[in-house]
């Protein structure tokens, strides 16, 4: 079973390092790449979670010490950062689409869900790694 574990860990991991990768890097050059990059961040971001919470019921089960409240702040972050990211830049991209409103419009909006959203995943991904440490 603990293969299992292993497998779960490094799908997280590599999951969470692309979404927020990209998310980082998009986020940096002002939404620029975010339309060719949306689909598979969101993608990875849902792998994340899912495996994130698969990990946590296998690992963290039972009294909640101090690791599991910061574990439980980072997961929070990611959340909000994947809501963030989803509704405010997925409406703006889908928007931009359809043509609904023009890239002076859309390109701040999408800017700043990133740049929140990657700000957030920084908590979350300090708050992941410190976890065990506190």
């Amino acid at each position: 079973m603990l293969w299992v574990l292993v497998a779960a860990l490094s799908i997280h991991v590599l999951a969470a390092v692309f979404w927020a990768g990209t998310t980082f890097a998009v986020a940096r050059t002002g939404g620029s790449g975010a339309a060719r990059l949306f689909g598979p961040q969101m993608a990875s971001a849902v792998v994340a979670v899912l495996t994130g919470g698969y990990l946590w019921s296998r690992t963290h089960a039972g009294a909640a010490g101090r690791a599991e409240h910061v574990l439980g702040i980072a997961a929070g972050c990611a959340l909000i950062a994947l809501a963030i990211q989803g509704l405010i830049g997925g409406r703006s991209l889908s928007a931009l689409r359809r043509h609904v409103i023009d890239e002076t419009v859309a390109t701040p909006r999408i800017a700043i869900a990133y740049r929140a959203a990657a700000g957030l995943l920084a908590v979350a991904a300090v708050g992941m790694a410190a976890a065990r440490y506190v």
